[in-house]
């Protein structure tokens, strides 16, 4: 029964969704109230599953971005730990644009979550691997989650990745990648 709610199994709702990718010239949409980047990319396309039509509601990312956020996972974790007073640090901004000062607890516990970084980068302690998550129970469509092992998640990936998946020949590395951080000024001269 609830499969007939989610209007990501809707004809109409599906053929309106082609109509805007054919006049695109493309097999995907963006879904513009995402912030998408060279790293990570929210988009919706058209596939099977259980042998109906359905919108995928994607989302690609590179491994290195997911790394980094789980090596980031990590340290918030053991920094809630470490401080009794924890409070998740927020960035925010001045009336110029600029950041703000974080106050002094901040301060520690941005220092502190920076030494668990590069301890778990030393160690190698997180690896990770290509993937496909689906959640048939998405409110819109299924929800597709892949790591990629890809610099950038282009259109072309994009591309590729749906036409494998659709043509069932999806080829996961099975490898176990891990990566290190790189500075501002190593990433400003590629």
């Amino acid at each position: 029964m609830a499969r007939l709610e989610n209007k990501g199994f809707d004809p109409t709702e599906i053929d309106a969704y082609q109509a805007q990718m054919k006049a695109l010239g493309q097999s995907f949409l963006w879904d513009d109230e995402d912030e998408n980047s060279e790293e990570y990319a929210h988009f919706f396309f058209i596939g099977k599953f259980e042998g109906k039509d359905v919108i995928y509601d994607a989302v690609i990312y590179t491994l290195r971005l997911q790394h980094e956020s789980e090596m980031f996972e990590i340290a918030e974790h053991r920094a809630a730990k470490h401080f009794p007073h924890y409070k998740k640090i927020s960035y925010e901004e001045d009336e110029n644009g600029n950041l703000e000062t974080l106050d002094p607890l901040q301060e520690e516990i941005g220092l502190y979550m920076a030494e668990v970084i590069m301890e778990l980068e030393e160690e190698d302690a997180v690896k990770v691997k290509e993937h496909v998550d689906l959640d048939p129970h998405a409110e819109f469509g299924v929800s597709l989650d892949a790591g990629l092992h890809h610099e950038k998640i282009t259109p072309k990936v994009i591309e590729k990745f749906i036409k494998d998946f659709n043509e069932d020949n999806l080829q996961l590395d099975p490898t176990l990648y891990t990566f290190q951080t790189q500075d501002e000024e190593a990433i400003n001269e590629d």
